[in-house]
């Protein structure tokens, strides 16, 4: 793994910092729940993300922004491997009990979660499921920049992902063009 620490610029202008909030309200973001388990105790945990983003096609690989504060972020620097499940519009519930309105113990509760073959659960019926094997994780402010190279992906092609914008699940649909 490698890690760099990066200076955060402390003279950041006067208000730029609620501007930036606003902006990111109105920015649309895919709804997932990322998985990992304790490399000493096994202990699945999962939470609900919508900093990811691809970052390179060879190697296939994401990047995923975790808070400093979180288990999961714990849970990323002990053990390499994650996944992040791509929820749909149906599995809004999923989502809110990910981040943070069930207790952590019970949040795999009542849906059909399988283990991958590096050992985390994943849910076989979100929009896409993808496996990664972190490689790199470098700290930025309060939160850590985690790329995770992609050892497996799979998409469902009937369904289409959540969204989140200005603190509300949306669906995405097709935009209507004109001539």
């Amino acid at each position: 793994m490698t890690a760099t620490a990066i200076e955060v610029n402390a003279s950041t202008p006067a208000g730029v910092g609620q501007s930036f909030r606003t902006t990111m309200r109105r920015f649309p973001a895919t709804v997932t729940v990322i998985t990992s388990c304790g490399a000493g105790d096994g202990r699945d945990h999962g939470m609900t993300v919508t900093a990811v983003t691809s970052v390179s096609m060879d190697p296939p690989s994401l990047l995923v922004c975790l808070n400093n504060r979180s288990l999961l972020h714990e849970l990323l620097l002990g053990r390499p491997d994650f996944v992040v499940n791509v929820l749909t519009q149906d599995q809004v519930a999923i989502s809110d009990a990910f981040s943070g309105k069930v207790a952590p113990e019970e949040r795999f509760a009542g849906c059909n979660w399988r283990r991958h073959e590096n050992g985390v659960l994943y849910l076989p019926n979100a929009h896409a499921a993808i496996a990664c094997r972190r490689v790199a994780a470098m700290p930025y402010g309060t939160h850590t920049v985690f790329i995770g190279q992609v050892i497996s992906a799979e998409v469902q092609e009937s369904t289409r992902p959540l969204l989140y914008e200005n603190a509300q699940y949306c669906a995405s649909s097709p935009a209507v063009l004109t001539a």
